[in-house]
C-alpha cells in the first residue's frame, strides 16, 4: 500500500514511517519544519520528503495519514476531504499494526521517552528482538522505532489528541497489555480544560487493560493514585508502597524485603530514578529479573535533548534538554546543580509549549530559583521576570555580554534547540 503522511517530521509519525515501512508500505511524507534529529532520522531510513502543504503538491496515495498538528484549512486536508481520498489518524493506524503484539504502553506527564527507551534497551539485552516507537532518539539505538518479530512491542504512550477529526488521547488506539503511569499533572491546555479533562482519557484507557494485564504507578503520585481508586480491572504494581519501596539517597529499591542498589547507573536525577525504576518494573512483567535490568542500564547512554551534553570546554560546558513543564524544568535544574554544585549555572528557557506560552503554569518563575541566572524566551510577554526577552536575537545578545562569566549553560525547549545550540558554539570556539 502506498501510505502518505502529513506532519512526517514530528517524533511519532517519523517512527510511524518506520513501522509501516517495515511493514511493506511504500511510504512518503510532507511537512513545513525539519530540524535535527528527526529531519536527520527520516533522511536516513530513506522517506521521500515533500516540503509544504500546497495542494498541487499532494502526491497519489492508497491513504493518507493526518497528524495531529495539522487541521482544517490546511491545504492538503481540504483537498483530501474535497476529494473523499481515504485518510486516518497516527494512533489509529499504528493500533491495527499492534493488534496482536504484547504491548507495553509508558504515558505521565514526564519521563515518557527515556523510560520508553529504557524498557527497550533493557528488553533488547536480553536478546529479544522487540518492537518499540519511541518519540526522540537514543545513542542505545540506531532508530527510534522498528517492528521487530518479538511478542512483545514498547510504545511511548501520549496523552495528546489523535487528530482534529478525534479527539481521543493517542493512547487509546494502542489496546497496552501493560500500562506504565510515570506521573500525572496538567499540560496541553490547547486541548485540555483542566486536570480532571485529562484523568478522564486515563481512565477511559485503564478500561480497556485486560484482566491478565498491569498497571505500574507510583502511590505518591496523586492524581495516579486518584486513577486507580476509581477502578481498575487489572493487576496493579504500586511503587511506594509496604511492598514496593524506593530511596532517593540511597538510590535503592526494595522489594518483598529484598534490596537492590542503583547507584551505579549514569543518568543523574531524582527523575531519572524513578524511570529506571518503571523500566525495571515493566522488564519483570516480561520475565526479566531485576538483577539482569539493573546490570542492562549500566550502558544505557540516555536520550538525545535529554540532559544531553552539547559543548565541552575548559570554559564552558552546555547541555541540550527538552524541558517545558515546570516540574520537569524544576527537576532538571535540580539534576544539573547536584551535579555541578560548585560552578555558576545559567538557563535558557523557551516558553515552547501552548500551555507555558499561555502563562498557564504560576509556579514557572520558582521552577529554575536553583540556577544562578535565567534568560526566559517569552515571545508573548505573558511572565513578568526581568530577564524575559520576546526574540531569539535579543536573547542570544545579551548572552554573548555574559556567556564567561557562567560555567555551565542549560537549554530548556521543547522546540528547535539548534537556534541556541549553534550560535553558541560558534561563539565560544570563536573567542
Amino acid at each position: 500500500m502506498r501510505i502518505h503522511i502529513l506532519g512526517v517530521c514530528g517524533t511519532f509519525m517519523a517512527g510511524l514511517a518506520q513501522i509501516l515501512k517495515e511493514s511493506g508500505h511504500k511510504v512518503s511524507g510532507s511537512d513545513i519544519q525539519f530540524y535535527p534529529p528527526m529531519s536527520d532520522y527520516l533522511e536516513k531510513i530513506d522517506i521521500e520528503i515533500i516540503q509544504g502543504y500546497q495542494k498541487e503538491q499532494l502526491p497519489e496515495a492508497d491513504l493518507y495519514v493526518i497528524g495531529n498538528a495539522l487541521s482544517r484549512g490546511n491545504e492538503c486536508v481540504e483537498e483530501i476531504l474535497d476529494k473523499k481520498l481515504p485518510f486516518v489518524s497516527g494512533p489509529e493506524i499504528l493500533g491495527k499494526e499492534l493488534k496482536n503484539r504484547n504491548v507495553f504502553a509508558v504515558s505521565g506527564t514526564h519521563g515518557k521517552t527515556t523510560t520508553s527507551y529504557m524498557l527497550a534497551h533493557i528488553l533488547k539485552k536480553q536478546g529479544k528482538d522487540i518492537g518499540f516507537l519511541i518519540g526522540g532518539i537514543s545513542k542505545n539505538f540506531e532508530n527510534s522505532a522498528k517492528l521487530g518479530t518479538d511478542k512483545s512491542f514498547v510504545i511511548e504512550a501520549d496523552e495528546y489528541d489523535s487528530a482534529f477529526f478525534d479527539k481521543r488521547s493517542k493512547f487509546i488506539h494502542y489496546s497496552p497489555q501493560n500500562l506504565v503511569i510515570n506521573n500525572i499533572e496538567f499540560d496541553h491546555a490547547d486541548i485540555f480544560d483542566d486536570i480532571d479533562d485529562i484523568k478522564k482519557q486515563f481512565r477511559h484507557l485503564i478500561k480497556i487493560i485486560p484482566q491478565s494485564g498491569n498497571i505500574i504507578y507510583f502511590k505518591d503520585d496523586k492524581n495516579s493514585t486518584d486513577l486507580i481508586k476509581d477502578g481498575s480491572w487489572c493487576g496493579k504494581t504500586e511503587i511506594n508502597s509496604d511492598l514496593i519501596k524506593i530511596d532517593f539517597k540511597l538510590m535503592q529499591l526494595e522489594i518483598d524485603n529484598k534490596k537492590f542498589s542503583l547507584e551505579d547507573l549514569p543518568l543523574i536525577g531524582q527523575h531519572n530514578f524513578k524511570n529506571y525504576i518503571s523500566a525495571i518494573l515493566a522488564a519483570k512483567l516480561d520475565d526479566v529479573p531485576i538483577n539482569d535490568s539493573i546490570e542492562s542500564l549500566k550502558t544505557f547512554k540516555g536520550v538525545r535533548r535529554r540532559m544531553e551534553l552539547v559543548l565541552d570546554t575548559s570554559n564552558i560546558k552546555a547541555y541540550d534538554d527538552f524541558a517545558h513543564h515546570p516540574t520537569a524544568i524544576r527537576l532538571s535544574c535540580a539534576a544539573i546543580k547536584e551535579k555541578y554544585f560548585n560552578e555558576k549555572i545559567l538557563g535558557l528557557i523557551e516558553l515552547g509549549s501552548n500551555t507555558m506560552s499561555a502563562g498557564y503554569h504560576n509556579d514557572l518563575l520558582d521552577s529554575f530559583k536553583l540556577l544562578d541566572q535565567v534568560f526566559l524566551l517569552d515571545r508573548e510577554q505573558v511572565y513578568k521576570y526581568e530577564n524575559s526577552f520576546n526574540s531569539t536575537e535579543s536573547l542570544l545578545s545579551k548572552l554573548k555580554e555574559t556567556i564567561f562569566d557562567y560555567d555551565i549553560i542549560l537549554i530548556m525547549t521543547n522546540k528547535d534547540s539548534q537556534k541556541f545550540i549553534r550560535p553558541i558554539i560558534s561563539y565560544v570556539e570563536n573567542k
